[in-house]
């Protein structure tokens, strides 16, 4: 199941950082974890950080099951459980975005990502993190032409096309992940980059998989929305599951720069899951004497200043939602941002954006239609990022001194990137599997749990919880108690040439 390295792995002396990549997961932490171990024996080395792409599971118990959308048959306990529990614990920290056959409830509570078991960190819908000196972009879910404009509207109890749809990638989230305009060193996915099959030995994928063929020659396998961010973001790496199947492409942009792509398989014998390869850092390494040692997980200031910038755009609404957009753009995503702002625009931008964090802290975010902002370049300026380290700084739990009083600068004063450090604030929302019930006899819940550290990351930021708001019920009863209309502003869809245009009908859900 396991591979050699795909760029020659170098000694632990070095400043690479080696990343274990797993396609599907399935639930199957115990034997990922089992081969990782046999690997850094036999080639002596150890793993900084595992990286799924999806299909991760993170199944807790048979309620979790009932919310996976696929038969019955198919649906197993696995193991996720073990570590959910404190039974077990993940000997390496691992990152994973979210696939089509996962605990869409579990997921619910961390829109914006978080630690589902200890050392198991959730991307989220959309993120960006760091691990020791290396950028890991993330999206979550697959592509659905018919779901990709709308809101995220996914209320409990899923029901059989809600429980689907909440996977489906929504264009608000590769709006923000557009806005990332530092260096990306490893972009992970569920499912492929359309097109990306081009780039590769594409005969030999056909034989592996005779029925990719037809989508194949009329280009619609795979995620159109992923080939915009490829093209634009160009990372290092680019890492996918979904198919099943082992297939590498090296992808060299017009405008300079090559990305390497690497899709693999599922977690099953004879199948090509795992590979570990060594990543240089694009930038500076953040704490690279302490993560070096023992892998910690930071938060991207680039990304926490765009997600301060970019949740009034968030919207629940179940029709579609039209993302802001520059007065010159022609053709569609022609050039995905707007040219460079001189001082005196960039100026202009920052008053605006501290008028609609105003705006949207003291009133519904929701009041307002996303693309009523006047605002369409998010790409953060310097003082957007000195604002996300302000606010993290002043945000920082005190550290217990030995005279029993708080005290954090002393303790930090070596690190100028403490404040980034994702804090271990796992805490279970449910019940761990008692395996003496049978695991198809669940229930999907009906109500929605709000998770501690989708709070505290939110009341770090500043920013208020509409996501979570509308799935709690509040956002309805506050509409009640103004007996207004309501507040979800659902944008018709007319013929707009600035929007994300993506025109494919591709839905592979198995």
């Amino acid at each position: 199941g396991q591979s050699r390295p795909m760029d020659g792995t170098t000694s632990r002396k070095g400043s690479p950082v080696r990343v274990a990549v797993v396609g599907c997961a399935h639930g199957e932490l115990d034997k990922i974890y089992e081969t990782i171990a046999l690997v850094e024996k036999k080639d002596g080395i150890k793993v900084d950080v595992l990286v799924c792409c999806g299909d991760f599971q993170a199944v807790r118990n048979p309620d979790d099951l009932a919310c996976m959308a696929c038969p019955v048959k198919y649906r197993e306990m696995n193991t996720f459980y073990k570590y959910f529990s404190g039974q077990k614990k993940a000997p390496v920290l691992t990152l994973y975005v979210a696939g089509n056959h996962e605990a869409s409830n579990y997921h619910m509570e961390l829109f914006h990502g978080g630690w589902v078991a200890p050392n198991i960190y959730y991307m989220g819908h959309a993120n960006v993190l760091n691990v020791c000196g290396i950028r890991i972009a993330g999206l979550s879910g697959i592509y659905k032409r018919n779901h990709f404009h709308q809101g995220f509207h996914e209320k409990l109890p899923l029901n059989d096309g809600t429980m689907r749809s909440i996977y489906h990638v929504r264009e608000t989230d590769v709006f923000r992940l557009l806005q990332v305009a530092e260096p990306i060193d490893v972009f992970i996915s569920h499912d492929w980059p359309q097109r990306i099959y081009h780039y590769g030995n594409v005969q030999h994928l056909i034989r592996r998989k005779r029925h990719f063929e037809r989508e194949i020659a009329d280009n619609s396998l795979g995620n159109p929305a992923h080939t915009k961010l490829l093209n634009i973001l160009k990372p290092k790496y680019w890492f996918s599951a979904h198919l099943h199947v082992k297939f590498p492409a090296i992808v060299r942009h017009k405008s300079g720069g090559t990305t390497r792509f690497l899709a693999l398989g599922k977690c099953l014998p004879r199948h090509d899951f795992l590979q570990i390869i060594s990543v240089e850092s694009s930038s500076s390494p953040l704490s690279s004497s302490i993560s070096r040692v023992l892998p910690t997980l930071e938060y991207d200031r680039e990304w926490l200043a765009i997600m301060r910038s970019t949740n009034s755009l968030l919207s629940t609404a179940r029709g579609n939602v039209q993302m802001p957009v520059h007065p010159s753009f022609i053709r569609p995503f022609q050039h995905h941002r707007p040219p460079t702002l001189d001082p005196q625009q960039q100026q202009q931008q920052q008053q605006q954006q501290h008028q609609i964090g105003a705006s949207s802290s003291s009133s519904s975010p929701a009041s307002a239609s996303p693309s009523s902002s006047s605002r369409y370049d998010f790409r953060p300026t310097e003082e957007e990022k000195e604002t996300v380290d302000k606010l993290l700084k002043d945000s920082m739990p005190k550290t217990p001194s030995k005279g029993g009083e708080g005290d954090n600068e002393d303790a930090h004063n070596d690190d100028q990137n403490y404040h980034l450090k994702v804090p271990e604030n796992f805490q279970p929302t449910s019940v761990s599997w008692d395996e003496k019930q049978h695991p198809k006899r669940g229930t999907p819940p009906t109500m929605f749990v709000s998770n501690p550290q989708t709070v505290e990351i939110l009341r770090r930021l500043k920013i208020p919880d509409i996501i979570g708001k509308y799935l709690s019920g509040e956002e309805e009863k506050e509409q009640k108690q103004q007996h207004s209309k309501p507040l979800l502003s659902v944008v018709s869809r007319e013929n707009n040439p600035e929007e994300i245009d993506i025109d494919d009908d591709d839905d592979d859900d198995d």
